[in-house]
């Protein structure tokens, strides 16, 4: 079993992950990716973030670890 996992989003970060969401013109699999890591940061669970993305668990857990660990500046806490 995965223990919960929540990062902090820089500022400049969160504004590019919103308009990305924002944007009638970005492709829907961007889409659901930032949505996964908005949620994340927002301190829902797993099974809240597979609601709202309409995702599975798997991807989930995928973007959660990609975008916790692709840049050290931001600190994933388990």
């Amino acid at each position: 079993m995965r223990t919960g996992i929540s990062f902090t989003v820089s500022t400049a970060d969160r504004a590019r992950l919103e308009a990305i969401v924002a944007d009638r013109n970005s492709p829907q699999k961007h889409v659901w990716r930032c949505r996964i890591v908005l949620l994340t940061a927002a301190g829902l669970g797993t099974n809240a973030i597979m609601r709202e993305a309409g995702v599975a668990k798997t991807a989930v857990w995928r973007w959660q670890e990609r975008f916790g660990v692709s840049n050290p500046r931001r600190r994933a806490t388990p």
